[in-house]
């Protein structure tokens, strides 16, 4: 198996204490770590907010959206369908619900593997909701380093929702072998 490349840096809560747009922006070419995988982070979409009905908070702070309310920085992970789990990052200050869904990743191991959706990502690498919670700003299992790489990129409505789907909060890097803009 490859070395995994060493991130020049981990990133801090400052970055993700900025607009969640901004920072859904910025993931593309930052590196995701968890575990024994890293792979360059090609997708990611944002949820922001109150008035955005397509995010869990929504309708305000629930057991499981607790998360979303608290510190920039956190692992956000749930459920869906029943069968897949989805990693999110909280962004923003605390007491404004806003994360980062990871849609996308490109492995960086002899595979180079593109994981294209979020249910895929965490299958393969193991991400559950025992991951929920946390600190991605000292953890030494899961967490987002830079190695100083930026790809353009495109920004696309949102998908896999029913509601606020004309929102461009969906940022897909340009990638050479990945192109995957639906």
């Amino acid at each position: 198996m490859q070395q995994r490349p060493k991130p020049v840096k981990r990133l801090t809560s400052t970055f993700f204490e900025r607009p969640t747009l901004l920072v859904a922006e910025e993931l593309l070419g930052k590196v995701l770590v968890f575990k024994k995988y890293t792979g360059i982070i090609t997708e990611t979409e944002a949820y922001i907010g109150f008035d955005d009905p397509a995010s869990h908070a929504f309708r305000g702070e629930t057991p499981r959206t607790k998360i979303m309310f608290g510190e920039a920085g956190f692992s956000y992970v749930y459920l869906i369908y029943g069968m897949y789990h989805c990693l999110n990052i909280v962004t923003e200050k605390a007491g404004f619900p806003a994360a980062v869904l990871i849609r996308g990743v490109k492995l960086l191991d002899e595979t180079g593997l593109h994981l294209d959706g979020p249910g895929k990502i965490c299958r393969h690498m193991g991400i559950t909701k025992a991951h929920y919670g946390i600190n991605m700003i000292t953890s030494n299992t899961l967490y987002i380093g830079c190695i100083n790489q930026k790809f353009s990129f495109s920004k696309t409505p949102r998908i896999g929702i029913k509601v606020a789907t004309d929102r461009p909060w969906r940022f897909l890097a340009k990638i050479a072998g990945i192109d995957k803009c639906q």
